[in-house]
């Protein structure tokens, strides 16, 4: 064990780091308990904050956004409520959403199969605000073409140009969407978008107004005073509208994975517990087998303190040599976990799963200091003459 350069001259560190050498097994011994420690510890809250980060990411919708829709017993939100909500301040757009469920029919290994999807009439500049294209263009105002999700474009084998038949009228796919996973707004995946005039087409019965409103702020602080202006606008005598700010949903998220990361966490913690008793028996045995040597100290002038501040220094050592041995490991094993749990190992560079493996080596080196106090203080409370003459 190398003593770094400014603990060189110092006579405890000189005699702390050959006490660990002498006895080299029992130490590798205790230091694999601490690096099995760390890695567990450290491991597990990674995997814990990628489980968030990945689940968090699919909610590509999750910030700036107000869902508006019609409250129970109300139909549809009306072209009055989207001109009072103009009126607030801090909106930056204003996304009016009809919607239909349909089955479409397309084969499946020469089999004849359905695939259930939404269709979509969306204003062109509101969809390309919410989505990103992988292939093609948006459609046209007025035209009968549509933009289909990734889902429905895959098993159908869409491809630009192809068409989608829809209650007797044909769409022709002019643009494949990005997957883009689950939303609160619209789901993009399972979607069919097209322009009004072919949605009032295809649902000529449909209800006036609009399923729901997407409103997005122009900043995210401010959500929760454009959600209550929009309510005290619309819902002055009577509740007509239902507002969900999408954020809320993070802040849900963060509770649970921070219970199931400090769960996990504490599951590791265990592994650390069995390597303090290590370190514990380790430094006992040591104090034992050198009572005499203490004896010799005391009795050339070695005080209390520098027999505790002496077996302090190993413990302290050997926590932070196998801490940080602990922690390089861990980045295996949490690359590892990721991998076949996450699926996308891109997260384990995240700043956050760094911090993990940071508390994970103070566990560690802090296990070791607190297992190898009761050995360090019992051996400063030796009597010269009593340790002289242990047999």
């Amino acid at each position: 064990m190398k003593i770094p350069d400014f603990l060189k001259n110092n006579m405890y560190a000189q005699l702390a780091t050959r006490n660990l050498k002498r006895q080299s097994v029992r130490t590798v011994l205790a230091a694999i308990g601490i690096i099995i420690g760390v890695i567990a510890i450290s491991s597990m809250g990674i995997l814990g904050n990628s489980l968030k980060l990945s689940v968090t990411d699919s909610f590509t919708d999750i910030g700036d956004k107000l869902i508006i829709s019609p409250a129970i017993g109300e139909d549809a939100v009306t072209d009055r409520q989207v001109d009072q909500m103009r009126k607030v301040d801090g909106i930056d757009e204003i996304i009016k959403v009809s919607s239909s469920g349909e089955l479409l029919d397309y084969r499946d290994g020469g089999t004849k199969t359905q695939i259930y999807a939404s269709v979509y009439d969306i204003d062109k500049d509101g969809l390309g605000s919410l989505v990103e294209l992988e292939e093609g263009r948006l459609f046209k105002s007025g035209s009968t073409d549509c933009v289909v999700g990734s889902t429905i474009a895959d098993r159908m084998e869409l491809s630009i140009g192809r068409k989608v038949e829809i209650d007797g009228s044909k769409l022709r796919v002019v643009g494949i969407l990005k997957e883009r996973g689950i939303g609160f707004d619209i789901s993009t995946d399972n979607g069919v978008f097209t322009s009004s005039a072919m949605y009032d087409k295809l649902y000529p019965d449909e209800e006036e107004g609009y399923d729901s409103v997407i409103v997005k702020v122009e900043n995210i602080n401010d959500i929760e005073s454009v959600k209550e202006d929009i309510k005290s606008r619309i819902n002055k005598k009577d509740v007509l509208i239902d507002v969900f700010a999408t954020n809320t949903i993070i802040q849900s998220l963060d509770d649970i994975f921070r219970s199931i990361s400090l769960f996990l966490m504490g599951i590791g913690s265990i592994s650390l517990l069995v390597a303090g008793v290590s370190i514990l028996n380790v430094m006992l045995m040591s104090t034992m087998e050198r009572t005499k040597e203490i004896g010799i100290m005391k009795a050339v002038g070695a005080s209390r303190e520098d027999i505790l501040k002496m077996f302090l220094l190993e413990a302290l050592f050997l926590g932070i040599l196998a801490s940080i041995v602990g922690g390089i490991l861990t980045i295996g094993g949490s690359y590892l976990l990721i991998a076949l749990i996450v699926e996308d190992t891109n997260y384990l560079l995240k700043l956050s799963n760094i911090l993990y493996i940071a508390e994970g080596i103070t566990f560690g080196i802090v296990t070791s200091l607190v297992g190898g106090m009761y050995p360090a203080w019992k051996a400063s409370q030796m009597k010269p003459l009593d340790a002289l003459r242990h047999e």
